[in-house]
């Protein structure tokens, strides 16, 4: 019998005795194991059941996923993935970028250099939890910025950071010939040098402007917010003949959720509680080429 989900687990703790919770929790669902595999390195361990369902309707798949996120086995996460997702010959990743594929949220970096830092942060992490709109926390927290030399930009480029197996994700997926795009509330003039140093296929973010040398503590154009999000998700996946069903989208704040509910799976990444409790699968360790472990990629 053809599997129909993977039982993908994860964690630096993953332990013969961790893996054989998630195998509790399966059997005592009914679910029978076919085949187990392993993986990961000396960073973490990663563990593979193919699982045999009759069926899997969204609600059940929903319920099994549940059923391992109220197991809450110590230092390990577990996706469960449609297997048609992980055979499917070309993919699509799409990312969120601050918090995502960088370690560190741009505006604040910004907002340092106008002694803004601790304001902007508060802002941005109400954002992030999804307790105010986006576009309006954007333009509020950006106006600080007003009369700063353009010349800082280029200083907080140098400070950002790519999360830990960030290029080695990206790495993965365009070798396997797969297609990686990033879509991001923060500024084309960060991102724009990232994602032609990774070799990106799609990206776009918000544009700050900049006039007379120095920024207005405006951006250009329509923000990039959560429906923008999606938006492009599905417009990349479309133009390159990619079933939305083989997309696998990466974010861990409320601006990301349209994106993670419209892909084949969401993945959470060290994310805003809200995100974790409806997303398809969590990531909670620095490690973001886990990725590839829940893709089979």
């Amino acid at each position: 019998m053809t599997s129909n989900l993977a039982a993908v687990s994860y964690g630096v703790n993953l332990s013969p005795e961790s893996w054989d919770e998630v195998t509790g929790v399966l059997a005592a669902a009914g679910i029978a194991v076919s085949a187990e595999s392993h993986a990961g390195d000396e960073r973490y361990g990663v563990r593979i059941a193919e699982l045999n369902l009759p069926s899997s309707t969204a609600d059940e798949l929903a319920g099994l996923r549940r059923s391992i996120a109220d197991a809450e086995i110590a230092g390990v996460d577990t996706a469960i993935v449609p297997s048609s997702l992980r055979r499917a010959p070309r993919k699509l990743l799409i990312m969120d970028v601050d918090s995502t594929l960088i370690q560190q949220e741009v505006i604040e970096l910004l907002a340092a250099y106008a002694g803004k830092r601790e304001e902007v942060a508060a802002v941005t992490e109400s954002a992030m939890r999804g307790e105010l709109d986006f576009a309006q926390s954007l333009h509020a927290r950006v106006a600080v910025l007003a009369g700063l030399p353009a010349a800082v930009v280029d200083s907080v480029r140098e400070e950002v950071r790519l999360s830990l197996g960030a290029a080695e994700l990206v790495a993965a997926f365009k070798a396997a010939g797969h297609v990686v795009a990033v879509v991001s509330g923060g500024f084309n003039q960060i991102l724009g040098p990232i994602a032609s140093e990774l070799g990106m296929d799609y990206w776009i973010a918000n544009e700050l402007e900049i006039v007379d040398g120095a920024l207005t503590g405006k951006v250009l154009g329509a923000v990039i917010d959560r429906a923008a999000k999606e938006k492009y998700l599905r417009e990349w996946a479309a133009a390159e003949g990619i079933d939305l069903e083989h997309t696998i989208a990466v974010g861990d704040g409320a601006n990301d959720l349209d994106m993670l509910g419209a892909a084949g799976i969401g993945v959470a990444f060290n994310a805003k509680p809200a995100v974790r409790a409806v997303a398809d699968a969590a990531i909670n360790m620095p490690y973001l080429d886990a990725v590839r472990h829940i893709a089979n990629v």
